[in-house]
Formats: C-alpha cells, structure tokens, sequence
C-alpha cells in the first residue's frame, strides 16, 4: 500500500482551496523563510499568489529563484503535497486575477467587500508564479480507512 498520491490526485489536491506555504532560502546559514499565502493552480500549470512588491519573501525570491510551497489538511487523515521549483515573478497583478482569487477563498458577498475594502493595494503588488519541478505528497486516507 503507498502512500503517495499518483499525479492526478497530486494536482487535484494542489487545485483544492488551502492556505499555501512558500519556504524560500535566506542568507548567512539561517533557517529558510516560511510563511503563509492564498494562492490559485489549475492542474499542469504553475501556483501563482500576489504579494507586496517591498515584502521580505519577495526579496528572497528574487535572490534565490526558486522555493518550496506546501499545502495540507489540518484534519485526520493526514494529506499534504510539496512542490520546490523556480520562480518567475510578474511586476503587477491584475484585478481579474485578484478578484478571482478572492472569490476563490471567500463567499461572493464577503470577496467582493474584500475587494472593494482592499483594491488600493493591487498596484503595489506583484504577481509570483512556481513551476513545479519535484513533487512530494502524503495521504494518509487508505491507511485510516483499514482502521
């Protein structure tokens, strides 16, 4: 019995709506940077999430060209998928983009009061995309069910 999820479920998991972790390298032997971010993926494609263009993980980004994203369930049984990958990095995000990732996270009513409480921000914010290149995955569901 494995464990890992075959590409389909990988990228169907990816696809799912979860709050992502971007681990990315910093300098002088410290441990890597992690932090949280919404993000959107389409199977077969590339993670794309915004943030501000003067933020400490996007300076990293640009120095390192690459980084690790996890997404997991926070509930039994376990799940999660790892991808590591470069980066490449656009100068501005649109506000399809942005409205669609809103709605992707919140409810119509609360995305599009989000939206308008925080759409003076777009222009200051950039858009990161990950290719991914090598996977890791975990799901734990078979090995729950024979319990």
């Amino acid at each position: 019995m494995s464990s890992r999820m075959n590409v389909s479920e990988r990228e169907r998991f990816l696809a799912d709506v979860h709050v992502g972790v971007v681990s990315v390298a910093r300098p002088g032997g410290r441990a890597p940077l992690a932090v949280p971010v919404s993000y959107r993926y389409e199977p077969g494609g590339e993670i794309e999430f915004a943030t501000g263009g003067d933020t400490r993980k996007l300076a990293l980004l640009r120095v390192a060209g690459r980084c690790s994203f996890l997404v997991q369930t926070e509930e039994v049984p376990f799940q999660y998928v790892s991808v590591e990958g470069p980066v490449s990095i656009e100068e501005s995000v649109s506000m399809d983009w942005y409205e669609a990732s809103a709605m992707r996270y919140l409810e119509p009513n609360l995305a599009e009061r989000y939206i308008a409480a925080t759409k003076e921000y777009i222009d200051d914010m950039v858009l990161v995309r990950i290719r991914p290149e090598r996977w890791l995955t975990y799901d734990a569901t078979t090995e729950f069910a024979e319990l």
